[in-house]
């Protein structure tokens, strides 16, 4: 596994190793379902806007099939790696499990910085990743979803490019798409919402009231800033968030719908719309509040900081970002932790809405897909929370525990081919 070997690999493994010890589960099983089951690493030529020729790398890994098709986004960052897009592939297995979709994991991704790029540059780096996946890919074997770094427009680059090879329109292929060519409503909030429904039962578990309730969100993207905006809707008081620059931090509460106006319509950063005091993103994960909402990127929470968290509730917007020390440390401080695999997979679970509306061509209004969201994610976290008791295990591998099991009775009622 050395093509593998990343810090988030290893953690993706280890999460994995201490469920199945712990779940006694088969040693064959256990070793297949710690390698991807296919994995492609693409070149990705593209002609700059000034002429000359760059060539990106580019990756798209299907942990496991024997659920249904592969599900999962596609990351454009400059970080991207094999072992990082392997060990979120590993960790969408999971969260559809969890979920009760009928679908495996996948993940993908080019190591580029997407802003530095112009629009028509971002569409042949796009293009071009498409048309070298095309094997992979398709509404039957495995369907890209938006990720950090990309957005409905490029998975609308996508869906056509798989379209034109195929001479006609497949929506279904990809999801996570404009609405004018088959996606869903509610899908762009999806996962912030999710985040909020599972929090407010964890709010209801542990007797808290959601009007007292302050809020920290770490990352303002798509998960963050959706999750903020909507806590404040339910009448929590949202006191920090930040982006990779920094964050705002106002004890009375943050003003979540004006400071999106000036972040997002007007293109004010964070520090400039001087609404709260200006604070590093470690100083953010440290201040008191009932819910911290990491919805940055992985590895937030380590052994160096975890005792300093102040948090009731730990919702993690993000994949993977909390370290196994660390959880240990959290746990020990009495923190309630919705892991990611059930915290986040609000974005899957509307990103399945969308594929199911494409097949059947036939399409749900918003209200039907908030409802049938709730009743997933809210359901998921009761038998999260009941597992976890009956065990007498942590909320993580509490839902590590029953997705893996799920997908191991997968693989052994079909058995192994040949």
């Amino acid at each position: 596994m050395n093509e593998f070997d990343t810090p988030t690999f290893r953690l993706a493994v280890s999460q994995f190793d201490q469920a199945a010890e712990a779940m006694h589960l088969d040693h064959n099983l256990r070793e297949r379902l710690k390698q991807p089951q296919r994995s492609l690493v693409v070149s990705i030529p593209v002609r700059m806007d000034d002429d000359h020729v760059e060539v990106f790398t580019g990756y798209r890994v299907q942990h496991d099939s024997s659920r249904g098709p592969s599900k999962g986004g596609v990351r454009y960052h400059p970080n991207v790696n094999l072992g990082e897009v392997a060990a979120l592939a590993m960790w969408m297995t999971w969260k559809c499990a969890v979920a009760g979709l009928p679908y495996g994991g996948a993940k993908g991704g080019v190591a580029v910085a997407p802003k530095q790029l112009s629009h028509a540059e971002l569409q042949r780096l796009t293009r071009r990743y498409a048309a070298e996946i095309f094997p992979l890919i398709g509404p039957d074997k495995d369907v890209p979803a938006p990720d950090v770094g990309t957005d409905a427009q490029v998975m609308a680059w996508m869906m056509d490019t798989y379209s034109q090879q195929v001479g006609y329109a497949v929506p279904g292929v990809v999801t996570g798409k404009p609405l004018s060519i088959g996606g869903s409503l509610g899908r762009e909030e999806a996962t912030g919402r999710g985040v909020v429904y599972v929090t407010l039962e964890a709010l209801q578990h542990l007797q808290l009231s959601i009007d007292r309730a302050t809020v920290v969100v770490q990352g303002f993207g798509n998960v963050g800033m959706h999750t903020a905006l909507i806590m404040e809707q339910e009448g929590a008081r949202v006191v920090a968030v930040s982006d990779v620059t920094g964050g705002l931090y106002n004890e009375k509460g943050l003003n979540i719908r004006e400071l999106l106006e000036r972040y997002k319509t007007k293109g004010q950063t964070l520090k400039d719309t001087k609404m709260g005091d200006w604070i590093t993103n470690e100083e953010l994960l440290r201040l008191p509040c009932t819910v911290l909402v990491p919805a940055a990127l992985s590895e937030q929470i380590t052994v160096h900081n975890a005792a300093a968290i102040r948090c009731r509730i730990l919702a993690e917007g993000a994949n993977g970002p909390t370290t196994l020390e660390a959880d240990r440390i959290l746990e020990d401080n009495g923190v309630f932790i919705i892991p990611d695999i059930l915290a986040n997979s609000g974005g899957v679970i509307v990103s399945y809405f969308e594929w199911v509306q494409d097949l059947q061509r036939f399409f749900w209004n918003e209200a039907d897909i908030r409802n049938r969201l709730h009743d997933i994610i809210t359901s998921a976290f009761h038998q999260t929370k009941l597992f976890a008791t009956e065990k007498r295990v942590s909320m993580r591998m509490a839902a590590l525990m029953n997705g893996i099991d799920k997908v191991a009775q997968a693989h052994l009622q079909r058995g192994l081919y040949p």
